[in-house]
């Protein structure tokens, strides 16, 4: 029972303190609102900018496209794996699965590339 009484006391003490905080805070408020000129209307129409750290990104200028150009496309590449089954690759690009595979059987890429 003594315990309870005396967080009774320290709970009331601290509402207290709280208040006395509330009422210093709520006059250098005032203080500062009155230095500044700041009405209760300021306060209320705050204008929102952008968030720390979310301003706009920089995009690079698109470039002009002709009317009516077409894609031109690449020349082929010649290829320079060629797998067990005649499967060829140009070395470009993610690596296909069959070479993959004989690669990590512990076959060398060297092994399957075309010498001219």
């Amino acid at each position: 029972m003594e315990i309870r009484g005396q967080i009774q006391a320290l709970e009331k003490q601290a509402a207290e303190m709280k208040a006395r905080d509330f009422s210093k805070t709520v006059q250098d408020i005032r203080e500062k609102m009155e230095v500044f000129g700041i009405t209760v209307k300021d306060l209320q129409t705050v204008k929102r900018g952008p968030k720390p750290g979310k301003g706009k990104k920089e995009v690079a200028p698109k470039k002009a496209v002709v009317a009516g150009a077409k894609k031109v496309p690449g020349k082929p590449v010649a290829a320079k794996f060629r797998g067990p089954n005649g499967e060829t690759w140009s070395g470009r690009g993610l690596s296909p699965r069959w070479l993959t595979t004989l690669v990590e059987q512990g076959a060398s890429r060297d092994d399957f590339a075309i010498k001219d």
